[in-house]
């Protein structure tokens, strides 16, 4: 009777703590952040109040940013970049920013936050482009830049331009942006005029890539495209010193002087980290 009572009194078990996602530590989840990229990152700082506050962390985003931010803020924003949250820079370069006049365009690919870049063709070097007997000047909703160059008919076609930045760590492609024929509209709908194409078969275009540590590249392509546009892989180049400015010569030519050649846009040049270039062929 007496073990029976003690039985019925004696205090019951406790249910064994029950723990959330918010009791897990802050600097836990942050650490766990630097191994996930920016949109994952993003996606689960909406689970909670912690995993909010984890997102924010400076360590976090810097560990996202290319090794040259601090130049690219000095550059584009004109600021100090240590009186910057690391998130706000993040979010600041992840939106296409131009400079210098407008002919060069920076963003970071959103999924590795990588730095790409373009340059218009305004930004280049191109043999005859005020004359319009052989170039015409175009707007275009294809185009980052909303203008494109026409060649009408040349018989020496010459394009080259020169770049010095300061690069991140990494290698990298660049790419011309080419289509033959001429971009319309018609009754609302994309078309493309290909009167004026004619030459580009007899023999390849040249490109060369030259960088002020001594890499060289060459190639050479048919433009076998017609009416979509293309990139054009010129070379590749590497960059070890993220603090060091950078000398590049890229051009691009079809100097036979034994026929004409017409009917070609050309957009821009695409510099973008080299394990993107599969990414930047399918667009």
């Amino acid at each position: 009777m007496g073990s029976l009572i003690s039985t019925l009194i004696s205090p019951l078990p406790l249910p064994p703590p029950r723990f959330s996602i918010d009791d897990l530590p802050e600097n836990c989840i942050a650490l766990m952040y630097m191994k996930l990229d920016a949109v994952d990152v993003c996606r689960l700082a909406g689970l909670s109040r912690v995993f909010w506050g984890a997102a924010s962390a400076d360590f976090v985003w810097e560990s996202k940013l290319p090794e040259n931010y601090g130049f690219l803020v000095r550059k584009l924003f004109d600021e100090v970049p240590e009186r910057l949250r690391k998130k706000d820079v993040y979010s600041m370069l992840l939106r296409p920013i131009r400079f210098d006049a407008a002919t060069k365009e920076i963003w970071l690919d959103k999924s590795t936050g990588k730095m790409c870049m373009a340059i218009s063709w305004k930004g280049m070097r191109i043999t005859g482009i005020d004359d319009r007997r052989y170039w015409s000047h175009l707007p275009s909703e294809e185009s980052r830049f909303h203008t494109i160059a026409y060649l009408q008919q040349v018989w020496w076609l010459e394009v080259s331009g020169e770049l010095e930045f300061t690069f991140p760590v990494g290698s990298f492609g660049l790419f011309f942006r080419l289509q033959k024929g001429k971009p319309t509209n018609r009754n609302g709908r994309r078309a493309c005029n290909l009167d004026q194409v004619h030459g580009w078969d007899s023999k390849p275009l040249r490109f060369e890539l030259s960088a002020s540590n001594g890499q060289h590249a060459v190639s050479q392509w048919f433009l076998k495209q017609t009416g979509n546009w293309g990139y054009y892989h010129v070379g590749d180049f590497t960059v070890e010193n993220p603090s060091t400015p950078f000398r590049i010569k890229y051009s691009m030519s079809q100097i036979d002087c034994t026929h004409t050649k017409g009917g070609l846009c050309l957009d821009s040049v695409v510099i973008c980290p080299c394990e993107l270039k599969e990414r930047l062929l399918e667009w």
